[in-house]
């Protein structure tokens, strides 16, 4: 039996437990967010149940259907990646769930200062959090600030990215990022449109998507950890996974000795087994220890398990 959307009547979960301890019945239950479950005081089904989380697509899910610059432009939520209008459907699921249905559920109040808050969110995506700038630019306390990005983890629409601070030899920052679920949805809520080969917004949407990628493969592989890295000297790799593996991506071909100083300095420290850098480039190649990929045959790599090992 399927339950849609099971937070929205939570008092279902009494009798789900029931049903599969009288009846032996299986469910799959549903929905956009744990926060009014967790707060309620409801049966979460200890034991009796197993979470996962469902992303948009992934770049082997659509196989030959699949166009990085369509995926960077307007996202991989599937009624969007196929819209014959995608601008109207990403301007619908922002306006209609991202601030009415959150503001229906009770999670926030003041929808107007919810929504400067979310455009404001968006466009520090990838970036390290200063709670006090943010405030300031959506005119909210500090401590609502806090509640709101938590309020953007408990909905599945934003995923935070804790700092790597494993490394010796150069101090590293331990400020946490944010990414959003979905580039489309980000770049919406960014009011950005069309994408230029090589431009800084190409880029940060390439980053965003291999974030992605990563993240769906965690949720659906193996429960390894996920951070950042980046040191007081400024020296910075966009992902850690598993404290296996460095991962740089850079949306651009050739790739220049300059876009190595961050996995070059990790490297040194000889506390990780992989270090990769993630571009445009069409051939595979190896520098001094680095691993030059292109995207495809890093998503390949990636989701064989190769880099968690």
């Amino acid at each position: 039996m399927v339950l849609d959307e099971i937070q929205k009547l939570p008092v279902l979960l009494d009798e789900v437990h029931r049903l599969v301890e009288a009846r032996g019945i299986r469910f799959i239950l549903t929905g956009s967010s744990a926060r009014k479950l967790r707060r309620g005081g409801v049966n979460l089904l200890g034991g009796r149940a197993v979470t996962r989380t469902l992303h948009p697509f992934i770049y082997r899910e659509l196989g030959a259907e699949f166009s990085l610059v369509k995926a960077l432009d307007r996202g991989l939520i599937p009624a969007i990646y196929f819209s014959d209008d995608p601008r109207d459907d990403l301007r619908a699921y922002a306006g209609n769930y991202l601030k009415e249905e959150i503001a229906a559920e009770a999670l926030t109040r003041n929808v107007p200062a919810f929504s400067r808050f979310l455009e404001i969110a968006a466009l520090c995506n990838g970036t390290m959090l200063n709670f006090s700038q943010v405030a300031s630019d959506a005119q909210v306390p500090m401590s609502t600030v806090r509640e709101y990005f938590h309020i953007l983890e408990d909905t599945l629409l934003a995923r935070m990215l804790p700092a790597w601070t494993r490394t010796a030899k150069r101090k590293a920052i331990a400020t946490a990022k944010y990414y959003f679920f979905d580039v489309g949805v980000a770049r919406h809520l960014q009011h950005r449109r069309g994408l230029s080969a090589r431009s800084p917004e190409f880029g940060e949407a390439f980053e965003t998507y291999m974030f992605h990628e990563i993240a769906s493969w965690i949720d659906y592989n193996e429960p390894v950890p996920l951070a950042y890295w980046r040191s007081t000297s400024n020296f910075e790799v966009d992902f850690v996974l598993g404290d296996q593996t460095a991962i740089e991506v850079k949306a651009k071909s050739p790739v220049a000795e300059r876009d190595l100083r961050g996995l070059r300095a990790l490297h040194e420290e000889g506390l990780l087994k992989h270090h990769v850098m993630v571009c445009l480039e069409t051939r595979p190649r190896r520098v001094d220890g680095i691993e030059i990929l292109p995207w495809k045959d890093f998503l390949d790599r990636l989701w064989e398990g190769e880099f968690a090992s």
